[in-house]
């Protein structure tokens, strides 16, 4: 039995359970916001594995209703490696993400990025800031902090997601994201960030639907279309969000 990987992920969760409870409650207030105003809530992956987040949370058995994938698929993981490699290098693109799924004042978005310094990353919550969106950014100080400032692979501005966003939540993911070492092998094994960014996902959800629950409003959540009466409970929400939530 090797219980290093589940260890891995164990640490990672506790040091977010422990040091970013203030933070999660904040972000699960603005969402709450969000439900009783009637807005969506929009989730962005600043591209490559962290664009998966955005499906562990849309259209799932248990989940909000009100939730708006911002998918691009040029950076996303259903495109070819190297092109989307290239494309989540670019300028421009995370701005016109924000633009494209009318992202206004006061919505609220949530933005995450395993390394948070990519050129759609901070674009995006650069964007949607100035439009008077409140910002949530998801991602991990220590990849920051490791970087070199003028690597390629940052945004030209220099800036991480935790210099630019209203909230920012860190995620703990450790430089290189792998945890795993095997002997006999130099190259560490096993990239956790995915891992542990569905996790906060999840507690954001969680804390989301507490705080709509002591506030008197019913949170909007699908129920699974796979069992029996499912798409039936679905109907209304169907008819509430398809004409506003382009994926669905």
């Amino acid at each position: 039995m090797d219980l290093r990987l589940l260890n891995a992920f164990n640490s990672l969760a506790n040091s977010f359970e422990t040091q970013e409870q203030s933070n999660l409650k904040k972000a699960a207030r603005l969402m709450a916001d969000a439900i009783e105003q009637d807005r969506l809530i929009y989730i962005f992956g600043g591209g490559g594995h962290t664009c998966l987040v955005m499906q562990e949370l849309f259209w799932r058995a248990g989940g909000l209703a009100n939730l708006c994938p911002m998918i691009d698929f040029s950076i996303h993981p259903a495109t070819p490696a190297y092109m989307y490699l290239s494309h989540e290098r670019m300028h421009g693109v995370g701005d016109a993400m924000v633009d494209y799924y009318g992202i206004g004042k006061d919505d609220v978005v949530l933005i995450f990025h395993s390394y948070g310094f990519n050129a759609p990353t901070i674009d995006c919550a650069l964007e949607a800031k100035k439009r008077g969106a409140h910002t949530i950014g998801i991602s991990s100080s220590d990849w920051n902090k490791n970087i070199p400032k003028d690597f390629p692979i940052r945004h030209k501005s220099g800036y991480h997601l935790s210099d630019v966003v209203e909230i920012f939540i860190e995620n703990f993911v450790p430089y290189g994201d792998t945890v795993i070492e095997i002997e006999g092998m130099e190259q560490p094994i096993t990239g956790i960030s995915s891992t542990i960014d569905f996790y906060i996902a999840h507690r954001l959800e969680m804390e989301c639907v507490k705080t709509c629950v002591d506030r008197g409003i019913e949170a909007p959540v699908w129920s699974s279309a796979n069992i029996p009466g499912g798409d039936e409970k679905n109907k209304a929400l169907r008819a509430k969000y398809n004409p506003r939530v382009k994926f669905l």
